[in-house]
């Protein structure tokens, strides 16, 4: 084989067996017994001492220096320039860093849901202090003197920065307060939906919708955990929900949001399958596909009409008296604690408060013991409710316990994206509307697999984006949609 031959190959292998510990991180949260939290997080140490030392294998650099890229396509270029930036950022990180993040998340991750269970943040802390430690060092190695904060959040979204973030929200921040403000204070208020809802139906309506957005189970799965995730690529893509027998939204919405995630893996190139383009190309263009399906698609005025005759249909009559009504049902804006289950007025402004927050964190202006009143004093200034419970506040989230610091304003991005994204798709698909009061997303998630999804890991983040909407991404659609769709249903 030649150069180029050979680091495939090894590439091959390193993607399988970083799959294998995907394997494992969905496992831990959906059926390992919980005594198992120890032994697992030796299992997880184990896999990624090895994958790091294969990322870092001296002969991968030796296989880069000679390979002729001239004589490469597209495609295999941005397959070096994955691996080359994979390998560079390994080679950053100590082996005995890189086993100790691996295994200390895990268990941290079982200390977490147990203190989320028992609202006791005290007994977590000492554990996120531990975590927060280790992803300082890890950033001090990444960063090589620069912004601590960059250095994690190039993992999530290479090439964006905080600076880039802090002023992206900042545009964002006057028009979505402003919205707010409006919005809670108009006469016009729909009601909420109330009523028992089966669980056992619910999880049938999970899978129905599941479906109705192209989840394809002859490679995928549909469990139950704590923090609804999507795990995995190509051929087994993964999704988690979680039911609440009196608030059915949260189950549908959670399993539309997955979807997203898991249509955008389902749907790379098949010849892309275990090199490096056959993942999401970063954790903003992967959360404008959850996202969009999540939102301007599911919760749009067409799907929602469908999904209220499916509910009727399976649970009776509900205390909602029309499609109409439903749909400002489905989109009621309220300042509630929960980030999964905030309406899109009050979304992005529960990820403003988590980047400001873990922003102090990595740099060391906020230690792990401090979190719960810097968040709750936050949440009140921004939301204007007092945080009841850990649950609700600092321990809802399972990303800090496992140690995705700069994660979280991804979320953001991918709303910004998703604005993006359907103003292109509308322009495409004019009768968008009334295929989804069908409910039938084929038109749109096609064109979402067609023009972004199917290309994985082939262009950088921004461009993958700007290629699939033919123009540079920016705040604007998504406030222009927010600010139209929330005046017509609040009558502003």
């Amino acid at each position: 084989m030649n150069p180029f031959e050979e680091l495939m190959a090894y590439q091959r292998d390193t993607e399988a067996l970083a799959a294998i510990a995907g394997r494992l991180g969905w496992d831990q949260e959906t059926m390992m017994p919980r005594g198992a939290a120890e032994q697992r997080g030796e299992e997880m140490a184990a896999i990624e001492s090895v994958l790091h030392a294969r990322r870092i294998d001296p002969r991968v650099g030796d296989w880069l220096s000679l390979i002729n890229e001239e004589k490469l396509d597209d495609a295999d270029r941005a397959k070096l320039r994955l691996i080359r930036r994979s390998h560079t950022r390994a080679s950053k990180i100590p082996a005995r860093l890189a086993s100790e993040l691996a295994r200390v998340t895990s268990v941290s991750q079982g200390v977490w849901a147990e203190a989320r269970r028992s609202e006791d943040f005290d007994g977590f802390a000492p554990t996120l202090s531990r975590v927060l430690d280790l992803k300082r060092e890890e950033a001090a190695a990444l960063a090589n003197g620069g912004d601590l904060y960059d250095a994690l959040l190039d993992d999530y979204e290479p090439g964006m920065t905080g600076a880039e973030l802090d002023r992206l929200f900042s545009a964002l921040r006057p028009r979505l307060v402003a919205l707010r403000e409006a919005v809670l204070g108009a006469n016009h208020q729909p009601d909420p939906i109330s009523g028992h809802f089966d669980e056992a139906v619910q999880m049938h309506l999970s899978r129905e919708m599941a479906e109705a957005f192209g989840y394809d189970f002859s490679r995928g799965r549909i469990d139950k955990a704590v923090h609804p995730f999507s795990s995995g690529s190509g051929s087994d893509v993964r999704i988690t929900t979680r039911t609440v027998e009196s608030e059915p939204f949260n189950c549908i919405y959670s399993t539309i949001h997955e979807v997203g995630h898991a249509s955008y893996e389902q749907g790379i190139d098949p010849a892309y399958a275990l090199t490096p383009l056959g993942q999401g190309v970063s954790l903003g263009v992967h959360e404008s596909q959850s996202r969009i399906y999540e939102n301007q698609l599911g919760r749009s005025r067409g799907f929602t009409s469908y999904l209220y005759d499916r509910m009727k249909a399976l649970y009776g009559d509900l205390n909602i008296r029309d499609a109409d009504a439903f749909y400002g049902t489905v989109n009621r804006v309220s300042p509630g604690f929960i980030r999964t289950e905030a309406d899109e007025v009050h979304y992005n402004l529960h990820i403003l408060l988590r980047f400001d927050l873990e922003r102090a964190l990595v740099s060391g202006k906020l230690e792990a013991a401090d979190l719960p009143d810097a968040w709750n004093q936050r949440f009140e200034a921004d939301f204007g409710v007092k945080i009841d419970r850990p649950s609700r506040g600092c321990l809802q989230d399972v990303h800090w316990s496992v140690g995705l610091f700069g994660y979280f304003p991804t979320y953001t991005l991918g709303n910004v994206y998703a604005g993006c994204l359907l103003k292109a798709l509308m322009q495409d698909i004019p009768d968008l509307d009334a295929q989804l009061e069908a409910g039938d997303t084929t038109a749109a998630t096609g064109w979402l697999r067609q023009n972004l999804q199917q290309h994985g890991g082939l262009r950088e983040p921004r461009a993958t984006i700007a290629h699939a909407c033919g123009c540079e991404p920016g705040e604007g659609p998504l406030l222009d949609y927010l600010e139209a769709k929330f005046a017509a249903l609040y009558r502003l």
